[in-house]
């Protein structure tokens, strides 16, 4: 169980990472916003270009994010629930949801995501606004988002198994 739990560190210590990353992320979509703003309301200047590279920004804010905010449990939970269960039975509940729904649901979704990026970057995909920027690079997001989301997965589910069995 060791070499695994070993594993489980090194996976967690990739998702604080990716969270240290999401958090420029936000700062960069932060100030791109705040500078299309200005420019467009003080000098009447705008670009669809800032408005798209916004929302890839946000968008992989919740991608590359994934992975730390299951780390750090952040994620939806039926709280009043889950307070009144014990460690074991909320450990064996979380173990279940992984194999049965986290894992099989981001597999589907990397499966069906990775060919629309093929597509798109093969096809070099624009964007259909003027002056829009590349399509890939948002669509990759995808695939990489959910194969972030199972390697977290792999490594909570380490943790409650080594609970479960005592190491």
């Amino acid at each position: 169980m060791s070499v695994f739990l070993s594993l489980s560190r090194l996976i967690d210590t990739i998702s604080l990472g990716l969270g240290k990353l999401v958090m420029w992320l936000i700062l960069a979509a932060t100030a791109i916003s705040a500078g299309n703003a200005v420019m467009r309301k003080a000098f009447n200047i705008g670009s669809n270009a800032y408005l798209e590279i916004q929302w890839y920004l946000f968008a992989a804010t919740f991608m590359l994010g994934v992975g730390y905010v299951m780390l750090k449990n952040g994620h939806v939970r039926i709280d009043f629930i889950s307070t009144r269960l014990s460690k074991r039975t909320n450990a064996v509940i979380d173990a279940l949801g992984i194999v049965l729904f986290t894992i099989p649901l981001s597999l589907i979704m990397i499966n069906l995501g990775w060919p629309v990026f093929h597509n798109a970057f093969v096809s070099g995909e624009m964007s259909q606004n003027a002056g829009g920027l590349i399509r890939w690079p948002v669509i990759i997001l995808i695939p990489l988002g959910f194969g972030i989301l199972i390697m977290q997965s792999v490594s909570e589910l380490i943790k409650r198994v080594a609970f479960l069995t005592g190491d």
